[in-house]
């Protein structure tokens, strides 16, 4: 009784837990989940020692009854929520039912070859000590699965989540009630006359096959389609930012074309000033500013692309009340297109920005010290691009994990940055402090012919 009490309220804390971390409640709604749910697992291990029968339908009630709570009382949307205590139900049942076989198996040939008991029984306390022994295992798997699979829980369609929820849910059902029927005999079969012992070895090993080839499976769709949707945003922001190339690729031609017809423009612009014509002079260099996307000028780099790159985002950053430094020289013998430097320039100003905006929002104010530096130049036959932004992080903090509210999303710009650096044989350093997210690209020289 004291074992199966112990199981009972280490698997509830283990759920509360889990929905807190990923989905916030109040103090009082955690509380009336976790009594609710003790409640429930509890009436339901009375009725299955009174009505064993009815195994099946009392264990999918108490399931039920983990995800109805969840989805009412923690916040979040309701199909993150469903995927969530699916993910759970399905590391708990899966991982420990196949501890329980494992260990099941290896105490009944630990009596049988050891100590000569020529039909082992596991008797009561064994059996809640495997249980028990089991649960802490399937909660273990259930948190790693859910961190590993963090992208999973966010930034997705509807329809997305019952997709992903429906299998981990089948494979629950499917585990439950092979379960139920091993403990009725059904998966029972030694082939022959061989005996109890052969034949509670063979159930377990069952079990033990059964439950690892469903986890494989849950864990191969799972984490296949996490990487599949990650792999379709990290193409999608590519695309974006092609696009945003071809834009800056057409400022700059526009820019020719304007210092192609410069004395055509003189020419016209001499005629207009000698008739005093000032408003239509006026207009007509409005007019040329605007047809090739002159502004103030940004910074002087050596790449034209990169350039205009820079001069938008120090335009936002000033938008957006950030602190702006910035010194960079391409140097032309570096090797890197300008396709590649903008895109290490677009993720890493944009996850800056990203992150300046963040630290201000969860502070309440607009311009308290937030900045961005960047620094890029040769060094020795190296082009070293540096970059150092404001943000809300902590020493030695995980990027790519809690960085953000949607982390992925900085993983995949830093997964881009990553690709241009290995295109080029260079190396990333990343130095989160206090505060502040720093990083350093050294990219070698390319060798021309």
């Amino acid at each position: 009784m004291f074992a199966m009490a112990l199981y009972e309220a280490g698997y509830v804390w283990a759920a509360d837990k889990f929905c807190k971390r990923h989905f916030g409640a109040s103090v009082e709604k955690e509380a009336f989940f976790a009594i609710s749910l003790l409640g429930g697992r509890a009436l339901a291990s009375f009725l299955h020692g009174q009505f064993p029968a009815l195994h099946i339908i009392l264990v999918s009630g108490s399931h039920m009854l983990f995800l109805g709570l969840a989805l009412l009382l923690f916040g979040g949307g309701t199909g993150k929520k469903a995927l969530a205590v699916s993910l759970f139900l399905a590391a708990v049942t899966l991982a420990g039912n196949f501890s329980m076989s494992v260990f099941s198996c290896l105490a009944l040939v630990w009596m049988h070859a050891w100590e000569g008991i020529p039909v082992p029984i596991l008797d009561g306390w064994e059996s809640s000590l495997f249980g028990i022994a089991s649960l802490v295992i399937g909660i273990l798997a259930a948190f790693w699965a859910a961190r590993r699979a963090v992208p999973s829980f966010h930034g997705r369609a509807r329809g997305w989540y019952a997709i992903m929820a429906v299998p981990l849910l089948a494979a629950t059902g499917l585990v439950e009630v092979a379960n139920w029927g091993a403990s009725n005999g059904i998966l029972v079969r030694s082939g022959g006359n061989l005996g109890l012992y052969y034949d509670q070895l063979f159930g377990h090993a069952e079990m033990g096959i059964l439950t690892a080839v469903s986890m494989l499976a849950a864990g191969f769709y799972v984490f296949g389609m996490g990487r599949i949707c990650l792999e379709q945003e990290k193409a999608s922001q590519y695309a974006s930012q092609v696009a945003a190339y071809k834009m800056l690729e057409e400022q700059r031609s526009q820019s020719e074309r304007l210092r192609h017809d410069m004395k055509n423009h003189i020419i016209a612009l001499l005629s207009l000033l000698e008739k005093k014509e000032w408003q239509e002079m006026g207009s007509y260099l409005e007019d040329m500013a605007s047809s090739a996307g002159l502004g103030d000028c940004g910074e002087c780099t050596g790449s034209r692309a990169v350039d205009a790159l820079l001069s938008q985002k120090q335009k936002m950053a000033g938008r957006k009340n950030i602190t702006w430094e910035c010194d960079v020289q391409i140097p032309r013998q570096c090797g890197l297109n300008e396709f590649d430097l903008c895109v290490l320039f677009g993720n890493l100003l944009d996850n800056a920005v990203e992150a300046c905006e963040r630290l201000q929002e969860g502070e309440g104010h607009g311009s308290t010290g937030c900045y961005i530096h960047v620094y890029a130049r040769a060094v020795k036959k190296c082009f070293l691009l540096e970059m150092e932004n404001s943000a809300g992080i902590e020493e030695g903090q995980e990027i790519g994990h809690s960085a953000k509210g949607h982390p992925w999303q900085h993983g995949i710009g830093l997964m881009n940055v990553r690709d241009v650096v290995e295109k080029y044989h260079g190396t990333i350093e990343i130095e989160p402090k206090e505060g502040i997210f720093a990083i350093s690209v050294l990219v070698p020289f390319q060798n021309h012919t």
